[in-house]
């Protein structure tokens, strides 16, 4: 019979070795060899089971642990790694000694719907979540004073399997959190329980675990409790990504709101340090500045001097390049969210109806709202996750900006990176000492051939990983062992392997590989230059056509004649990952351009010397550099997606038969693949370092979260006179703006130079609050200005009579050719971070 409820008794740990409470409970473990070693010290067995801390104390028996602590040797191992995580909790790290010389902030939030920080923690589904739990390591390692926040599911995303005929199917266990590394939020002795008010007179209540990732503090909200009487709110947060429109906004109603609160409660219970910057890493929290501005409101301040002062300290990042993929709900909704009287949240807004906030939202689509404009909107920074992506987002975004060319879209890009000391494998690290500095040098002056036996023995290991796997995975589906001996002998260890494992989604075209079937079957299985493929990734539970592909794949794998050649490997997660990424000679990455954001798990293999296969698409669009992999030729602007995918395949093909096979097996005198292993050291050594999270982090420290912390503090000062003066200022250019006009341009030319004077009626806006502009360069036969200089012109003195003020400006022609220009005016103001920000600009008008 089965258990109605489970609960897990722990054994006291001897005093001795006490230290391993603290040890199990933070999520450094994660990345730090010398602990996990000292866990697979106590139970070798079930830490290979398990791989988790907290299962191997929980499991082991009394005896065992009573041994240990007789075990003069293994104490001393337990001091010393309790020591080190010491060490690194307290240890000045790189933010300590920036800030000596930038103005940083005290403190940053980092919001996220899901956190990839381990298997044992499984509030993630795929690469936004792994993303988020990368920032978070590379923050702790790099000392930001950062703190995570997000959601506790107690059934997480699903774990996957197949069914006899290959189908997904979906199983959602439980997590508890008493059997994870987690600690309830209190406050002395009671837990900390944070209340939203909804319509209808009910209150959406939840409490606050904290998991420690290393120097960060993650707080996870969750509403599974009592005090939520009916079930609506209390499953809440029951699943990631489940549910219909209404249980999806509650949640993000939960991260945004509930998330600022959870943040409050913590912060006076430990006495951190205020965060000055916000981080809303994809639409999904973005009430959190609603919360913010109802803070600010019930302070004392108006609502325009209230947003001013959150825009200045939010940034807003994209994650996706496609309208689908934004989380929209029928303004409606929203509103009933927002404006009951009993919501509280409208209530605290001066009187000012819920339409104040919807309007944060609004697009093209009426009863729409859209929540990446409103985190465009209530984020004074915003960026997409690699250099395309920026691009990509600038033009799906334009029409925030009205009048403004792409290019001056004020949305940057940060391009992703992932956490070394997570990713690398162990014999990779132990090169460089696990320091991820020193490794590119390292890497650089290690022998070919040590390059190569290295790789080869993860190639091994990924091959005995994969056979358990797909044994384990038939007998899932209902095979006996005695169908399953030929798991066995699958793979090969000394034969080229290719990974491709991510999100069953459309786009990423999960079977393009298999578009000719017979001829990747010619491919896997040719007598001279085999290839095996290791193929995993779950598609979203409503998402029949990516499980169709997921099961066309498993068809094509389990011909006989093939199936020791491609393996489908169910339930993809970080344990699986580490494996592939380790032992995989290529990786295969083919979605249709542009729609990978950014995709790191080539990433992940670069840093263990595998070579990407890639459409030039997010991240290897601009690192790829023909010493480090190969580029799959795109057939973008292809409109028919049958043909596009054929010639996309067939370039595929080619690629592997003409290019990447040949090389791998082509040997020198000792066996060695000379410049195969050439590929691997450029790609360790010069790839490597550009994919970390560190540089990633890095980046948004220098280059938003200071920024954006400066801003906060001009915003705040002598009693946010800053967002007084910005908010003043934003009323007076949204009513004034109708009057400004380009009302006549002029022109001289002067020994090669040219005079640009234009005669602009500024209306009620002073001319000081205005930025003038000559955009000159060369034009296309349409008249299009291709790469314009852009030069500030200077105001020659006050307005005229007709209230209007001459610009003018003595340029340098930036080439020779046919050459065009134009003039444009903006808004300026010292607290914009872009001239572009409020949308607004003019041309001079028709004949002017």
């Amino acid at each position: 019979m089965k258990a109605f409820r489970r609960f897990t008794v722990r054994v006291p740990l001897p005093t001795e070795l006490a230290a391993l409470g603290p040890l199990s409970h933070n999520l450094r473990w994660v990345w730090n060899p010398p602990t996990q070693e000292l866990f697979a010290t106590i139970d070798a067995e079930r830490w290979e089971a398990t791989g988790d801390p907290l299962r191997v104390l929980a499991d082991v028996d009394p005896a065992r642990l009573t041994e240990l602590a007789a075990d003069e040797d293994f104490r001393a191992r337990v001091s010393a790694v309790h020591a080190d995580l010491e060490e690194y909790l307290d240890a000045p790290q790189w933010f300590g000694g920036y800030a000596q010389t930038h103005p940083v902030p005290p403190g940053i939030a980092y919001f996220s719907m899901e956190f990839g920080v381990s298997e044992v923690l499984p509030i993630y589904s795929g690469g936004l979540g792994i993303l988020a739990g990368d920032h978070l390591k590379a923050a702790s390692d790099l000392g930001l004073p950062l703190i995570g926040v997000g959601l506790f599911y107690r059934s997480g995303y699903f774990r996957q399997s197949l069914d006899h005929e290959g189908w997904q199917v979906e199983r959602y266990p439980v997590n508890d959190p008493r059997d994870l590394p987690l600690t309830l939020l209190t406050d002395g002795d009671a837990p900390v329980v944070i209340e939203i008010a909804m319509p209808g007179g009910r209150t959406l209540s939840a409490q606050v675990w904290v998991a420690n990732v290393g120097r960060i503090p993650l707080l996870l909200l969750d509403s599974d409790i009592a005090a939520n009487t009916d079930d609506q709110l209390r499953g809440v947060t029951d699943r990631l990504y489940g549910g219909d429109q209404e249980h999806r906004i509650l949640q993000e109603i939960l991260l945004g709101i509930g998330g600022v609160r959870a943040l409050r409660a913590y912060i006076r219970i430990t006495g951190r340090d205020e965060p000055t910057v916000f981080h809303m890493n994809e639409g999904h929290a973005g009430f959190l500045g609603t919360e913010r501005i109802r803070e600010y409101v019930a302070a004392g301040l108006d609502f325009d001097t209230a947003e001013a002062v959150v825009r200045a300290s939010n940034i807003f990042t994209t994650h996706t390049p496609v309208p689908a993929g934004i989380d929209r709900f029928p303004t409606d909704l929203v509103n009933r969210y927002l404006d009951a009287d009993d919501s509280g949240i409208s209530r605290l807004l001066s009187g000012l109806p819920a339409s104040t906030i919807t309007e944060l939202g609004d697009e093209a689509d009426p009863g729409v709202f859209n929540m990446a404009h409103m985190g465009f909107r209530l984020g004074q920074r915003s960026n997409g996750v690699s250099q395309l992506h920026g691009a990509v987002s600038r033009e799906m975004f334009a029409d925030l900006w009205p009048g403004f060319d792409v290019a001056d879209v004020p949305i940057g890009a940060v391009t992703n990176g992932v956490h070394g000391p997570t990713w690398v494998s162990r014999v990779w690290r132990d090169f460089a000492a696990g320091d991820e500095d020193s490794a590119p040098e390292v890497y650089a002056g290690l022998p070919s051939e040590t390059i190569w036996s290295t790789h080869e023995s993860l190639r091994a290991e990924l091959v005995a990983e994969v056979r358990r796997r797909a044994h384990a995975s038939g007998r899932e589906r209902g095979f006996t062992d005695a169908e399953l001996t030929w798991t066995a002998d699958l793979f090969d260890p000394g034969v080229l392997t290719i990974g491709f494992a991510r999100r069953a989604a459309t786009y990423k075209r999960l079977t393009l590989m298999l578009r000719d079937p017979e001829r990747m079957r010619r491919i896997l299985t040719d007598p001279d230059r085999p290839v095996q493929l290791v193929i995993a990734g779950k598609a979203h539970p409503a998402d029949d056509g990516g499980k169709s592909l997921i099961q066309e794949v498993v068809r094509f794998a389990e011909d006989p004649q093939l199936r020791d050649r491609i393996v489908f490997l169910p339930d993809y997660d970080i344990s699986m990952a580490r494996h592939i990424y380790a032992g995989c000679d290529v990786w295969l990455n083919n979605p249709v351009r542009p729609m990978e954001a950014c995709g790191t798990s080539g990433m992940k293999s670069a840093l263990n010397g595998g070579l990407n296969l890639s459409i030039l698409d997010g991240w290897w669009d601009e690192m790829a550099d023909d010493d480090n992999g190969w580029a799959i030729p795109s057939a973008e602007g292809v409109e028919d997606e049958n043909r596009r995918d054929d010639l996309e395949a067939e370039a595929l093909y080619a690629l592997l038969e003409d290019t990447v096979i040949p090389l791998f097996y082509r040997r020198d005198e000792n066996g060695l693949p000379t410049r195969w292993v050439e590929m691997m050291r450029h790609t360790l050594t010069r790839l490597g370092p550009q994919v970390l999270a560190s540089r990633m982090v890095r980046d948004y420290t220098t280059e938003l979260y200071c920024p954006a912390a400066t801003a906060y503090v001009a915003a705040c000062a002598d009693d946010h006179a800053g967002a007084r003066d910005l908010a003043e200022y934003r009323r007076e250019v949204e009513t004034g703006w109708g009057s400004v006009v380009v009302a006549g341009v002029d022109e001289e030319h002067e020994d090669g130079l040219l005079r640009v004077s234009a005669h602009v009626a500024v209306g009620e806006i002073a001319p000081e609050h205005l930025r003038v502009q000559l955009v000159l360069g060369r034009v296309t036969d349409d008249g299009e200005i291709v790469d314009p200089a852009i030069i500030d012109m200077k105001s020659e003195g006050d307005r005229d009579p007709s209230g209007r003020v001459v610009f003018s400006v003595l340029a340098t022609p930036p080439a020779s050719g046919h050459l065009g220009y134009t003039v444009r005016v903006l808004p300026h103001h010292e607290q914009l971070s872009h001239d572009a920000e409020l949308g607004l600009v003019r041309y001079p008008v028709a004949g002017g």
